[in-house]
């Protein structure tokens, strides 16, 4: 695998793998690999013949009190978790080398609707600042395939909707989400939490799984649903951000008619605010 640091080598790498007829698969990452990003690594290694990953901390993403300064960089323990997963090549890129003319001037791409609520709600600029790197590097990388995971499910369902609106020729593909043996999602931050608070995250699954539950059942009462598991995860420990049943295609609050639908949450445990999702088509037979 090579790892390179400026648009001109990731070009001139991407232009010989073409040139050989390979299929190009490309993997958007901010770094500090666990087993959810070797995943999708995987995934695009078995769909494409050259995969391309990036390692890029994009602080169009980030509000002024998140931790952008914070976030853990972790570049060779992860050049090696990509090299496993199958990767070809790393695109490393400085903040410069994204943003040469700096991010004041940055042409924004918005992506409206599914950008709005939820963590939209709560982080207000996040889904533009992820539209417009994304957006840079398809353009930059030119793949033929992207894989995202499924556990950022307002942020896949933006960049459905942005390759749909922008005619881009690249096919997104979701993958499910890894889970550590106890539930809880794999994530990055999860690495804020301490030794109590990684005992009491895998609530938040349990919260989910409880609701999915209830409606397979038979249970419509969408609010009492919400209203009793926000109790729970209060009790616990957690402090909710938000806990919303969407339907699943459009993000919209969902109705008693609805058949496929996601539940969604975000919660703060001590300063590490953690997301997680349950998808739940009532009419598959899975």
């Amino acid at each position: 695998m090579n790892t390179v640091k400026t648009v001109r080598e990731l070009r001139a790498a991407v232009a010989r793998a073409r040139s050989e007829g390979k299929r190009i698969g490309f993997v958007p990452t901010m770094g500090n690999l666990h087993r959810g990003h070797a995943a999708l690594v995987t995934k695009a290694a078995q769909r494409a013949d050259f995969v391309v990953a990036s390692i890029f901390v994009n602080p169009l993403q980030f509000g002024p009190s998140e931790d952008l300064d914070k976030y853990p960089r972790t570049l060779a323990a992860d050049q090696e978790t990509l090299l496993q997963a199958g990767c070809h090549l790393l695109f490393a890129p400085t903040v410069d080398e994204m943003y040469p003319d700096g991010m004041g001037v940055q042409t924004r791409v918005s992506v409206p609707h599914l950008s709005e609520g939820l963590c939209g709600a709560s982080r207000p600029g996040h889904f533009e600042g992820v539209a417009t790197v994304v957006s840079k590097l398809f353009n930059m990388v030119q793949p033929d395939l992207a894989v995202f995971g499924q556990k950022d499910f307002q942020q896949l369902a933006v960049i459905r909707a942005l390759v749909r609106d922008l005619n881009l020729p690249v096919q997104i593909i979701g993958e499910p989400t890894v889970r550590a043996a106890d539930g809880l999602a794999l994530s990055s931050r999860n690495g804020y939490l301490n030794e109590e608070q990684r005992a009491i995250a895998p609530a938040l699954y349990r919260s989910l799984s409880a609701i999915a539950e209830a409606i397979v059942s038979g249970n419509r009462d969408f609010s009492a649903l919400i209203a009793n598991a926000n109790q729970q995860l209060s009790t616990v420990g957690f402090r909710p951000d938000y806990l919303e049943i969407r339907n699943a295609l459009t993000l919209r609050p969902a109705t008693v008619d609805d058949r496929d639908l996601v539940i969604l949450v975000a919660a703060y445990l001590g300063a590490t605010r953690l997301i997680d999702n349950l998808h739940l088509n009532l009419d598959s037979k899975a």
